[in-house]
C-alpha cells in the first residue's frame, strides 16, 4: 500500500513543533528507511502513522484513503517495537499465533500460518521453545513473525534492532531485507543508524529537528547529498569539512590556495566569490596518485597525523592541519607515524562543495 504525508505538523499541547510540514509518498513496496538523530521527528513520524500520535494539522493517507482519525487497529498496518513485547510464558508457536486467536481464526488457519511464517523466519524448529530459550536476534525474529502472520500491508518498525549485539545487527540487517523480499509489504523503518539506512533502504529520507532534508535512494544521498547536514550525516566515517572562499579557480582556507580548475565551469561560476565549504570522504583519499593519473585531475593536500585505529581491513587516520581536522582512510599495511607529515590527493570529481551561508550544494 501507498502512503502519503501531506504538509504533516504535529504540535504538543506545551508548544513545542515536532514536525514542520512533512511532505513524502512511500510507494506500494517500498522499504522507506527514517534516519537522523536522536530527537530529529523520526518516531514521533512513526507513531503519527500507527495512529499512536494525534495530527495537528495536514493529511495522512493511506492506500489513497485519509486517515488522520481511524484508530490503529482499522488501519491494516503491523508495528515492531525496539523491544521484543514477547509473552515470556507462551512458546514461540503461541506467541506468533496470539493475534490470529483472539481475531477468531481458526485451529487449521492459524497453525497453517504459523508454519508458514515459521518457514520465512527460519524458526520451524524454535516453536515449542519458550523466550528465554532463545538468542536476540530469535527473538526478534519471533517478534517480526508476529507481525508477518497478521499479513499486514504495511510493516512499521522503529528501531528493531537496537536490543542486539554487533554481529546479530549485522545478521538480522540481510534477514529484514530478505523479509522484505519474501512478504512484499511496504515497510517503514526508524533508524540513527545511518549503516542500517544505506544497507537496507529502497528509499531514505534523511531528518534533522522535524524537516526532511533530503529523500532518495541510499546512493543518492552518499554520492549527491544536497545539503551539508546529509553530507555529514551519511557516511562513515563522516566527510571531511573545510570552510573558505573562491575566487576565479582557487580555493581559499586555512588549507592555503588550492587549485580547483577542472571543476565543472558552471560551478564554479556559481561559487565565485561566495563563501563556500569544500568537502570530501575519506574513503576517497589515496595516498599516492595511481599509475598514468594526470596530477591536475587531483587536490593535493598534506597534514600532521594525530593518531589512526587499525580496523582490520583499514585504517582511520586522523590529520589536523592549521586547525583543521580530517580524516581519511589507509590501506592496513600501510605505514603511519604520529606527528608526521602525510601527503595525500583527492580526485577533483569526487569533491562537494557547499554554500557556507545556506548549507546547500551548489549547483552546475
Amino acid at each position: 500500500m501507498a502512503i502519503e504525508f501531506n504538509h504533516i505538523v504535529k504540535i504538543y499541547p506545551n508548544g513545542y513543533e515536532a514536525i514542520h510540514g512533512f511532505d513524502l509518498t512511500i510507494e506500494d513496496g517500498d522499504f522507506c528507511v527514517l534516519v537522523g538523530p536522536s530527537g530529529c521527528g523520526k518516531s514521533t513520524t512513526l507513531r503519527m502513522l500507527a495512529g499512536l500520535e494525534d495530527i495537528t494539522h495536514g493529511e495522512l493517507k493511506i492506500d489513497g484513503k485519509v486517515v488522520n482519525n481511524l484508530p490503529p487497529k482499522a488501519r491494516g498496518i503491523a508495528m515492531v517495537f525496539q523491544s521484543y513485547a514477547l509473552y515470556p510464558t507462551l512458546t514461540v508457536y503461541e506467541n506468533m499465533a496470539f493475534a490470529l486467536d483472539l481475531a477468531g481464526f481458526d485451529e487449521d488457519v492459524i497453525e497453517s500460518r504459523v508454519k508458514e511464517t515459521a518457514a520465512i523466519l527460519g524458526l520451524s524448529d524454535y516453536l515449542d521453545r519458550l523466550p528465554k530459550n532463545l538468542s536476540g536476534g530469535q527473538r526478534q525474529r519471533v517478534a517480526l513473525g508476529r507481525a508477518i502472520i497478521r499479513h499486514a500491508k504495511i510493516f512499521l518498525m522503529d528501531e528493531p534492532l537496537s536490543n542486539l549485539d554487533a554481529r546479530q545487527r549485522v545478521s538480522m540487517r540481510s534477514e529484514l531485507v530478505k523479509i522484505h523480499r519474501n512478504v512484499g509489504a511496504t515497510t517503514v523503518y526508524v533508524t540513527h543508524d545511518q549503516i542500517e539506512a544505506m544497507t537496507m533502504a529502497t528509499k531514505i529520507v534523511c531528518m534533522d529537528v522535524g524537516v526532511i532534508k533530503q529523500v532518495g535512494t541510499p546512493e543518492e544521498l552518499y554520492f549527491h547529498p544536497k545539503n551539508i547536514f546529509v553530507a555529514g550525516f551519511i557516511g562513515d566515517p563522516p566527510m571531511n569539512f573545510v570552510k573558505g572562499s573562491v575566487k576565479g579557480k582557487i580555493f581559499t582556507s586555512d588549507l592555503g590556495e588550492l587549485d580547483i580548475s577542472g571543476i565543472p565551469a558552471g560551478k564554479l561560476k556559481n561559487m565565485d566569490g561566495k563563501k563556500i565549504t569544500l568537502a570530501y570522504r575519506p574513503e576517497h583519499v589515496v595516498l599516492e596518485l595511481p599509475e598514468g593519473a594526470k596530477k591536475e585531475d587531483y587536490l593535493a593536500l598534506d597534514a600532521k597525523v594525530e593518531v589512526y585505529e587499525m580496523l582490520g581491513d583499514v585504517q582511520n587516520v586522523y590529520l589536523d592541519k592549521n586547525g583543521v581536522k580530517s580524516i581519511i582512510k589507509a590501506s592496513p599495511d600501510r605505514k603511519i607515524e604520529i606527528e608526521s607529515d602525510l601527503p595525500h590527493f583527492i580526485l577533483k570529481s569526487d569533491l562537494h562543495f557547499f554554500d557556507t551561508e545556506t548549507e546547500d550544494a551548489i549547483p552546475e
